[in-house]
């Protein structure tokens, strides 16, 4: 099947591009156009007419990228259009009358291209973060990723353990032969240092994941000490209702920030304190399981009553930013087991050391996250894979009888099939829906 769709962004605007890609490209330009001779990669300023009736729909840009040279393998090509929904609709449907084409499904070019050849399974999924980058940091990511440095790296990999399993699976074939003593120990060394690599890989601190997903900071303390106030001040925007009665906020409140480039999910909870009613309770419970999973904790007390006993003593133990709020109401100096902590005392009444508190909060999140290095784990799905490739590889190098080389070798396999399913070596059909479901449709 031939398939198209908008490629730009929904709406109006200036240009609008529609992507097609299959057999019937071809035949899709020289039915709206009644041109035959189009240069590649050119772009051709052409009238697109009604299939039928050779009504003028627009004129546009036309550009023909003959297949296996496209993005997705195929015959491939791009129209450019005015921007108009009404001009993208009737191109659409004209399109749609041409035997054999329909819409393409969510992420659909990127997975032919994949399919056919034209880029591995990360490759793909860092279109797919490029895409939807918000933030400067994510979109570094993204490109190091598409550099592929993490896709050698796993193929490096895959190829030692491959060697290996040669190694052990010509014992099995030829019994009768005897495998020195020193291949055997290169096997042993070889599998040990890719499971070395491996465990060095997976320790991380999941910092990919972070990026690329949002780190999660969580506003906790007790009732009315401003929690409210303070989301809404960095969102600058009303995210949460603000009220003096203790207990209105019941539910975990979240907003997405951009922090100097840092992607950061920010939850307002509940404020925590002993309570009978069944509905707080639920939220207290949820505010602190939000701040045990968060990457950062800002604590924030009342100025006039500040007690760090108890449950705010365990949360400002890791990963804790203590903001002391109110702080135009403070009429004598802090203790110094107060001054202890990583503190900031603002005022949100009147908006003093906010930008205290974002320098401290990116500073937090710098000194924890950033990383120099080049592979990286972006995703739960290839955690899974090395994990498991892991265990296999502990598996293998626990048999150390050479009666066991059948086991062994299924060791290897498990091994380098869960290498080859991050970047797509090997029959990934069962997660190829996951993956390119969460691409735009036209990508």
């Amino acid at each position: 099947m031939t398939i198209y769709a908008l490629s730009s962004g929904p709406g109006i605007s200036g240009v609008a591009i529609i992507r097609i890609s299959g057999p019937e490209t071809y035949t899709v330009i020289k039915s709206l156009t009644g041109r035959d001779n189009l240069k590649p990669r050119m772009a051709n300023l052409l009238k697109i007419n009604n299939i039928n009736t050779s009504e003028l729909i627009d004129e546009g840009i036309i550009i023909w990228f003959p297949g296996p040279e496209s993005y997705t393998g195929e015959d491939m090509a791009e129209i450019h259009v005015h921007g108009g929904k009404a001009v993208v609709l009737s191109v659409q449907n004209e399109i749609s009358k041409v035997k054999n084409c329909r819409l393409a499904e969510p992420g659909e070019f990127t997975k032919r291209a994949f399919q056919n050849g034209k880029i591995n399974l990360l490759k793909a999924e860092s279109i797919a973060d490029l895409i939807s980058a918000e933030t400067e940091i994510q979109r570094l990511q993204a490109i190091k990723i598409m550099k592929g440095k993490s896709s050698d790296k796993f193929n490096e990999l895959r190829e030692k353990l491959l060697k290996i399993l040669s190694f052990v699976e010509a014992k099995i074939d030829f019994p009768e032969e005897d495998i020195p003593e020193e291949n055997l120990k290169k096997i042993k060394q070889d599998a040990s240092e890719t499971l070395n690599e491996i465990k060095k890989i997976l320790n991380d601190q999941k910092i990919g994941e972070i990026i690329r997903e949002g780190f999660k900071v969580a506003i906790v303390g007790p009732t009315n000490a401003g929690k409210s106030s303070l989301l809404n001040n960095l969102s600058n925007r009303e995210v949460a209702i603000v009220s003096e009665i203790a207990g209105t906020t019941r539910d975990v409140v979240e907003a997405h920030l951009n922090i100097d480039g840092y992607p950061v999910i920010i939850s307002d909870t509940a404020g925590i304190r002993d309570s009978t009613n069944e509905i707080e309770k639920k939220g207290i419970k949820l505010s602190l399981k939000k701040a045990e999973n968060a990457d950062l904790k800002l604590v924030v007390v009342d100025a006039k009553s500040i007690d760090l006993s108890g449950f705010l003593d365990d949360l400002l133990k890791n990963d804790a930013i203590l903001v002391i709020n109110k702080s135009d109401l403070l009429k004598e100096k802090l203790n110094q087991k107060i001054l202890k902590h990583n503190h900031v005392l603002i005022s949100l009444k009147d908006n003093v050391n906010i930008d205290l508190l974002i320098s401290k909060i990116k500073n937090s999140l710098e000194n924890k996250f950033i990383t120099e290095e080049d592979i990286l784990i972006t995703r739960e799905r290839h955690r899974q894979h090395l994990e498991q490739c892991a265990d296999h590889l502990k598996n293998f190098l626990d048999k150390n009888d050479k009666k066991d080389f059948d086991k062994a070798a299924e060791d290897l396999r498990l091994a380098t099939r869960n290498l080859g399913m991050i970047v797509g070596k090997v029959d990934v059909e069962e997660i190829l829906g996951s993956i390119f479901n969460d691409f735009c449709i036209g990508k």
